[in-house]
């Protein structure tokens, strides 16, 4: 089942991924559920806090704000499926220096 706001690989892809980041619980909402683009985003007036219903203390993020979340977590994704390869391929790298051959280490490593 594919998770919301991300891609086939898990990479987030929408604006509203960056949105969850910024602030807990549901400070905000779409005047359109089924057109979720910045131009449809709005405050929620009223959020609960330490379950206490308070005025949403939280100011609307302008576009640019928005869009540096998403670039910002979508980096933050990238570097770390980076480094997942990486050391993957390094840890490989370093079972075959020890001797073992590519078929003892998927057989050790699973992949």
């Amino acid at each position: 089942m594919p998770v919301p706001n991300r891609d086939e690989s898990g990479r987030p892809n929408h604006i509203e991924a960056g949105l969850a980041q910024m602030h807990t619980g549901a400070w905000y909402e779409w005047t359109d559920s089924y057109n979720r683009i910045y131009a449809n985003l709005i405050l929620r007036p009223k959020i609960w806090i330490d379950e206490v219903l308070v005025d949403n203390p939280y100011p609307l993020p302008t576009e640019e704000e928005t869009n540096a979340k998403l670039d910002e977590i979508q980096a933050d994704f990238d570097n770390a499926k980076t480094k997942q390869e990486t050391d993957k391929a390094s840890g490989n790298q370093k079972l075959r220096d020890l001797g073992l051959t590519d078929d003892e280490i998927t057989a050790v490593t699973k992949g």
